[in-house]
């Protein structure tokens, strides 16, 4: 068949209708039962809405319009694929990708790469705008580093418990909005105490809900500072009140840009002053008490794996402010909850996910992306390409051999990869933890200097603080972070590897025992220890990353891309694009990625002039950082 020809592509099935085995996966709140859909029964979750199934994947298939049973839900760890026979022969679904190069009327209107948070909140706003979205994800499940994994009656978060950007009021409550936008709400439960500090010199802080009650702690440890720990944080509630008051689109696109500015001048102009700007920077005009410095430099560095002096403004005021303003909402059954509803909520509005399906190319015609291919062969075609994969992986593997744009080098020569992690999921007996104990906890002991260091410092989830369901009665969920390079874990023998990791998660353990949890390591009922090795590999991230970070000091968010590309139809969204890291910025990435494509492939407002001159000045600012 010819490139461009109009006839109908062939097409590969893909036969669903037995299933040979009952493999337990990771979609753990449903039973499939003759094609019905059943939700778990939660004694107050309202997880989903009772719509009809659109189209919803496992395994590589995609299911098409079923009911899907939503009366009490019930939660229901024993979920499986059930029966040999699932689908008639009637039933069959074709899945396929275009064999060769050919293309026809099934086209998409644009593909997201990877369901991560971002890449699942721009798939669903555009098909609520009526785009038709096909969400291609590597794994098993939706979610990315807000997935999660079950072991042995316990449901792990893969990533942080912490859930910005999941409140009930204001505009920067993206989560409940991307939620909201599909027709699916989950149930929530406040998180009394966002994190609490255990820091050098015996120095403990809870950052409370209540901002008066965090500030009336953080004054009481440093009395001297009061006046100055109230002008920082103020300077960051007025940048959260001006981003508050806006309603959040694409900052690439004029029509909208320019509308927010007539409505609200002082509050863009104020967003303007701080974008060049970081946190550490302002901290220090009002702040001089050293190891008060070095605890903002924790508060930046829990979300951003970097320092103050290195963390764009705007992003810490999104976090130190939204944790008062709407308050870390834990949602009931766990944080991968969320994906799942998007992913739900997606098909609801006719688009698609599919699992197991791993990308491994761009495909470029005439320096336009139209379409990706599967490691399967397999070859899907859209009007747009939106990766939320990291930048480095989009344009050094799924564009491997093209030439890496201008503005993609410019980044790369501003911002390197940021470490990864080890982490160790445990389940505990809940005797050992004390009943006042904080769901969030940072610690380390007793050196400043360690706190950017390789297993320096120890981030700790206890969810189960907020919701015992995750774990078997009489347990709890212990989540454990600390910093690491991949390059710790490289060329070492299978045996070698195993032990390390065993190694380095008992020193982590028994710090943890010695400061906060006498009898920790006797209490452990299961543990399971990941490395950056683990989190490339689910994960799909270049050597694990958690995201970008400077090479030096940046000018704030100036040198941080937005969505669009030096790639004609090939859009960015996630963490490696503006805004950056955290659970509010990646979805903001993904909002913001949504309106630019809607407004490309002519279902928002666009005038090409503005366009094209916009993009231009946004260049010109780039370059400036």
């Amino acid at each position: 068949m010819q490139l461009g020809s109009s006839s109908k592509p062939r097409i590969r099935n893909c036969m669903i209708q037995s299933f040979e085995h009952v493999n337990t996966l990771p979609f753990s709140d449903y039973k499939f039962s003759r094609m019905k859909l059943f939700k778990p029964r939660y004694e107050k979750s309202s997880l989903f809405s009772g719509d009809s199934l659109k189209s919803s994947n496992f395994n590589g298939s995609t299911l098409r319009s079923e009911d899907l049973g939503c009366g009490e839900s019930e939660r229901n760890r024993d979920f499986a694929l059930m029966a040999k026979t699932v689908m008639s022969v009637d039933n069959l679904v074709e899945i396929g990708g275009n064999e060769g190069m050919s293309r026809g009327a099934d086209d998409y209107d644009a593909i997201v790469i990877g369901s991560g948070i971002g890449g699942l909140v721009a798939a669903t706003q555009l098909a609520v705008k009526g785009a038709r979205v096909l969400v291609l994800e590597k794994y098993v499940i939706p979610g990315g580093s807000s997935g999660y994994y079950e072991r042995d009656g316990y449901t792990f978060d893969v990533g942080s418990s912490v859930m910005f950007g999941f409140s009930d009021k204001g505009n920067l409550n993206l989560i409940t909005q991307a939620l909201a936008a599909v027709g699916c709400e989950m149930e929530v439960i406040p998180d009394r105490t966002t994190v609490h500090f255990h820091l050098p010199n015996d120095l403990s802080v809870r950052v409370h809900r209540e901002y008066s009650d965090f500030v009336a702690e953080l004054t009481s440890k440093f009395p001297h500072e009061k006046e100055g720990v109230l002008a920082f944080y103020g300077e960051c509630w007025k940048i959260f009140n001006a981003l508050n008051s806006l309603e959040l689109k694409s900052l690439e696109e004029p029509i909208y840009l320019f509308g927010q500015f007539f409505k609200r001048p002082l509050e863009c102009l104020t967003l303007a002053y701080y974008l060049p700007q970081n946190a550490g920077n302002i901290a220090r005009k009002y702040i001089k008490d050293p190891q008060l410095l070095s605890f903002i430099d924790a508060e930046c560095f829990i979300v951003s794996t970097i320092n103050a002096l290195q963390t764009p403004m705007i992003n810490a005021s999104m976090v130190l402010c939204d944790r008062h303003f709407g308050g870390i909402n834990y949602p009931v059954g766990g944080v991968g909850g969320i994906a799942k509803s998007l992913a739900k909520g997606l098909a609801d509005k006719g688009s698609e996910i599919l699992y197991k399906a791993n990308v491994t190319k761009v495909i470029l015609e005439q320096g336009k992306a139209v379409g990706v291919r599967l490691s399967d062969g397999r070859e899907f075609y859209a009007k747009t390409i939106i990766s939320n994969a990291t930048r480095w992986d989009t344009f050094g593997k799924l564009l491997k051999g093209e030439q890496i744009p201008k503005e993609e080098e410019n980044f790369q020569k501003l911002y390197v990869k940021a470490p990864s992690f080890l982490s160790i999921h445990m389940g505990v007996k809940a005797e050992v933890l004390p009943p006042d104990t904080d769901c969030h906890h940072f610690v380390l002991e007793d050196d400043w200097n360690r706190l950017e260091e390789p297993y320096g410092s120890i981030f700790l989830s206890i969810p189960t603080v907020l919701d015992s369901s995750l774990a078997p009665e009489g347990h709890h969920i212990l989540h454990i972070f600390t910093i690491c390079s991949i390059e710790d874990w490289e060329g070492l023998a299978q045996k070698d590897y195993d032990a390390k990791k065993e190694l380095v998660a008992d020193e982590i353990i028994n710090r943890l025992e010695n400061k906060l949890f006498p009898g920790l390591k006797q209490s452990i009922a299961f543990r399971e220890i990941g490395s950056p090795k683990t989190h490339r590999r689910y994960l799909a991230r270049d050597q694990g990353t958690y995201g970008p970070m400077p090479r030096g000091t940046p000018k704030g968010l100036l040198g941080m891309p937005f969505n669009t590309t030096g790639i004609n139809g090939l859009y960015c969204v996630g963490d490696s694009c503006f805004p950056g890291q955290g659970v509010i910025a990646v979805a903001f990435s993904g909002v913001m990625c949504a309106h630019r494509v809607a407004a490309d492939i002519g279902l928002e407002k666009k005038s090409p002039v503005l366009d094209a001159g916009l993009l231009r000045l946004l260049a010109w600012l780039r370059s400036l950082a």
